[in-house]
């Protein structure tokens, strides 16, 4: 089961903990969601993950105050068994210093998603 753990003010979560999954289970994708809570336009200008094993896709248009974009990101899981914590660093128009968000779980030879 996936849980939320951390957030942010502008991002519903920072952490998405996808659980156990088996080897068999396929890749695994989350949605970071981010909310535009400044007075001004924001660009989420990129998205850089911590490995090959996942790739990451978002919202490429300015989002105005009150909008919101997404992050979405898809780990393989072909690799395994092991626990795995991914990172996305995220760059945005109105910050110095980029979210950094995370990917975990605990893949298993033989597990049924739980």
């Amino acid at each position: 089961m996936a849980t939320l753990l951390l957030s942010s003010p502008d991002f519903d979560q920072t952490v998405h903990d996808f659980g156990t999954v088996g080897l068999k289970d396929g890749p695994q994708t989350c949605t970071f969601t981010y909310t535009n809570e400044t007075e001004e336009d924001v660009l989420i200008l990129a998205v850089v993950s911590s490995c090959g094993c996942t790739e990451v896709d978002w919202t490429r248009t300015k989002l105005a105050p009150g909008q919101s974009g997404t992050v979405t990101a898809t780990y393989s899981n072909e690799d395994g068994p092991f626990p795995f914590d991914k990172t996305l660093t995220v760059y945005l128009s109105n910050q110095k210093k980029p979210v950094i968000l995370h990917l975990k779980g605990v893949v298993k030879r033989n597990a049924a998603k739980q």
